[in-house]
């Protein structure tokens, strides 16, 4: 199942939201993939003292008189932490959508799933200057914080590393996944530069660009004139001409972000926001899998 985002627009609640576009989406992926506490097994092994009693197959003892423990592809569970872009950029609109409603979409939907597969979640948003911080839990009252402050995220200023953000390597010790939903506008390398203290932390990192389609064909209406929503500044246009060219320096523009983050060992993928989340939430759980 599909959800179309013009459709999710017409969804006021944020965890009914995220609840329909996880049970659309499961029930279309193939969920022996995805294998973890909650979800299928990929094999029996021997019980080991120390094991988890709750993963015991009794049926399996009643036929044989031993004990057997399901074993899951992705047995330990991980901290997924959620960094959110909440610069003005991020109000960018395509289409009746906003870039930081498809974010809030994707990590609402997102930290739906991790707390269904019995992973921790944390909520981190960057605001001009500043890092909101929502240290990783798994419980279901810690998701609805998390439902909470997404819905409320009003984006402004410019992206800046904030002064806090060390508070990101103030981690648990246990094995985490960052995922990062940004639209990757920066106005000197700041984005970059955060990355790079990221990828010091030696966990898997995610980042998920966001672009309108509008900006991907460079189509705007007929519109002479651009607004930069963080500055201020106005660009004269003239779309003929600059269509060519403005594909052409795209092209070049994401495999240069793609290029370095992968020199990082950090995943990338270009998101249009016109699309569903589908493409996301595989990945999503694709990483899971290989990080574990």
């Amino acid at each position: 199942m599909q959800l179309d985002p013009k459709v999710l627009t017409t969804i006021k609640n944020l965890p009914l939201l995220a609840k329909t576009v996880i049970d659309g989406f499961m029930n279309g992926y193939n969920k022996s993939t995805v294998k973890g506490p909650g979800l299928e097994f990929s094999q029996y092994r021997s019980y080991q003292p120390g094991d988890d009693l709750r993963w015991l197959d009794w049926r399996m003892f009643a036929r044989s008189d031993r004990y057997y423990i399901r074993e899951s592809e992705v047995e330990t569970s991980i901290s997924v932490r959620f960094l959110i872009d909440a610069s003005a950029s991020m109000n960018h609109t395509d289409g009746g959508i906003k870039k930081i409603d498809y974010a809030r979409w994707l990590a609402a939907s997102l930290a739906y799933l991790v707390t269904q597969q019995g992973d921790a979640s944390g909520l981190y948003i960057f605001r001009e200057g500043d890092l909101f911080t929502l240290a990783s839990k798994n419980d279901p009252q810690h998701l609805q914080r998390i439902f909470y402050q997404l819905d409320n995220i009003s984006p402004s200023g410019t992206f800046t590393k904030p002064v806090n953000y060390k508070e990101l390597f103030a981690g648990a010790g246990r094995k985490e996944m960052l995922v990062f939903i940004t639209d990757m506008y920066q106005h000197n390398d700041e984005i970059f530069k955060l990355l790079d203290s990221l990828s010091a932390l030696k966990h898997e990192v995610i980042v998920f660009h966001l672009m309108g389609k509008n900006e991907i064909d460079f189509d705007f209406g007929g519109y002479s004139a651009l607004e930069d929503l963080e500055t201020g500044e106005t660009v004269e246009i003239d779309t003929i001409q600059a269509k060519k060219t403005y594909a052409e320096r795209l092209i070049v523009h994401l495999q240069n972000i793609k290029s370095q983050l992968l020199n990082k060992r950090i995943y990338y993928r270009m998101l249009d926001t016109s699309q569903p989340l589908d493409i996301a939430l595989r990945d999503f759980l694709v990483q899971r899998k290989k990080g574990i």
